[in-house]
């Protein structure tokens, strides 16, 4: 079976909730013990590994071109840099013409979850997925909204942010085929999440995976505070 090569690093958001906390940089750039969250992400990807990664980037690009350029010298990657934002959506989109593969993994540069790589496109071959997504259960939980998948992991529904006693949450880890977004007739600027995946649940094929491993996204200051020490694991 073929194997996940390529990952798309979303980055190109201003991290407004960490903007007092780590004031003028990206969220994937805040310092986690003395190296930039991305670091851990790179890293991470590394070891399942991916062999390009392309960076969507848009705020401050140019900080995160220098730093891959003087860190990651041997790493095979390439940059798609928005003039303005296109929402995530979008921004895949764009990025897409940097990929040589049809199907790519796409990640949040703000969240690390220790995912399975080789288990999520096993079934997302399997399934013959447009997109899968791995999904972290949690509990009492209000940050995020709640996906609901059947016996055999393919979507049913997304479900608003609010108060939930327990659930699946989508961890920000997708398998994408690139023509489930080049097929549809999408705006330049438009959510991945809310324009795609929530709108095209019940015409495409879009499944989800059980992954019970680390999760952290560092959007929000209590977080980041948590991943300085927890993150010193996956060094």
């Amino acid at each position: 079976m073929s194997s996940l090569k390529e990952v798309l690093i979303l980055a190109g958001g201003l991290g407004t909730r960490l903007s007092e906390t780590v004031p003028g940089i990206q969220k994937c750039m805040a310092p986690v013990n003395g190296r930039p969250f991305l670091f851990y992400l790179i890293k991470y990807l590394q070891g399942q590994h991916i062999s390009h990664f392309i960076f969507s980037l848009g705020y401050l690009s140019e900080n995160i071109i220098d730093y891959i350029g003087a860190h990651f010298t041997q790493l095979n990657c390439s940059f798609s840099i928005e003039d303005s934002p296109l929402g995530t959506g979008g921004a895949i989109r764009k990025a897409l013409t940097n990929s040589g593969e049809e199907k790519l993994l796409i990640v949040n540069g703000d969240t690390f979850f220790n995912v399975n790589l080789s288990a999520l496109f096993l079934l997302h071959e399997e399934a013959q997925a447009d997109c899968t997504i791995a999904l972290k259960p949690m509990k009492n939980f209000d940050r995020y909204g709640c996906v609901d998948i059947n016996e055999r992991g393919q979507v049913k529904a997304f479900r608003e942010k609010q108060t939930y006693a327990e659930g699946l949450i989508n961890g920000g880890i997708y398998t994408l085929n690139k023509n489930a977004i080049l097929r549809e007739n999408l705006p330049e600027k438009f959510s991945f999440e809310k324009d795609y995946l929530e709108k095209y649940v019940a015409v495409s094929k879009i499944y989800g995976q059980v992954h019970d491993e680390y999760f952290i996204d560092i959007g929000i200051p209590e977080d980041y505070f948590r991943a300085q020490e927890e993150l010193k694991q996956f060094v």
